[in-house]
């Protein structure tokens, strides 16, 4: 089925809002069941809730409702997620913590992972619905990582960088609207490599802008504007640290003694830096 290209309004606002909350719910309930059931009990009650969110993405699609059928399956692809778990926790494969470190070769771990992504791939065929392809790409990552570097270290991050050039490329090369979230894990699996790299330093700040004005350029490049707005995350990030020193999830950790007109001297440059950077994308573009 053709991917559709979902627009966005008052009631598809409405449409993800309520089924996000349903999610939330389904995750609840979960939780609950598994706090206060066994282990065979609790994989039958996810299999249930997985079973009724199905059904309702179907009875959604046959109606021809492919926005409401599309939000239910991917919240389905959760609740399948988590009833595998509690399949593979019940047959003794899996334990608690399993994905904490990804640390190990582990076949139950792996076989997990690759039978989400095949019913992810399956119901992004079958729905055409393209906020599916976020689920595509962060389980093909996890799975990528599991499977090749055990998730550690520094050729964890290197092949979490090869994923997020790889999906640049594949997204690139692509005009469906699921392509979108291909530039958007691409983007953050790169700067989270790039960050985990220069985060000390001045230079490694300066190394950050520099990255930060390159996925600007992509943005242009690819017209995706989810490039554009992790480098202005980018940017943010090292006017905080030239301002506060070393941060910490963006928050400033011991912060200097500072004028008070040092932020706003700061930010005011910032933001007129991105206002150039938009002009010459607006001539560019014109």
């Amino acid at each position: 089925m053709d991917e559709i290209k979902p627009v966005w309004t008052s009631s598809s606002y409405l449409l993800y809002a309520g089924a996000l909350t349903v999610l939330g719910a389904a995750l609840g309930a979960l939780a609950y069941l598994s706090a206060n059931y066994g282990d065979a009990a609790y994989a039958a009650w996810s299999l249930l809730v997985f079973g009724v969110l199905v059904a309702l993405a179907d009875v959604f699609l046959r109606r021809g409702q492919r926005i409401a059928a599309g939000v239910f399956v991917f919240v389905g692809l959760v609740a399948w997620a988590a009833f595998l778990a509690a399949v593979w926790t019940w047959f003794g494969w899996l334990h608690s913590g399993s994905f904490d470190s990804l640390a190990g070769f582990s076949v139950a771990r792996l076989s997990l992972l690759l039978l989400v992504l095949a019913a992810a791939l399956h119901d992004r065929r079958k729905y055409g619905f393209p906020f599916v392809g976020l689920i595509v790409a962060v389980v093909f990552w996890i799975f990528t990582l599991d499977l090749v570097s055990s998730g550690a270290g520094t050729w964890g991050r290197v092949v979490t960088l090869l994923v997020g050039l790889a999906y640049l490329a594949a997204g690139s090369g692509s005009d469906r609207p699921s392509a979108f979230w291909l530039h958007l894990v691409g983007g953050v699996l790169i700067g989270g490599v790039l960050l985990g790299w220069w985060h000390s330093s001045d230079t490694d700040w300066a190394l950050v802008s520099a990255g930060a004005l390159v996925y600007v350029l992509i943005a242009y490049a690819t017209r995706r504007s989810s490039w554009a707005v992790l480098g202005t995350i980018g940017f943010t990030a090292a006017t905080m640290h030239y301002l506060f020193g070393s941060i910490t999830a963006g928050l400033p950790e011991s912060p200097p003694s500072l004028n008070a007109w040092s932020p706003i001297v700061a930010f005011a440059c910032l933001g007129f830096w991105f206002v150039l950077l938009g002009l010459l994308g607006r001539r560019r573009e014109a």
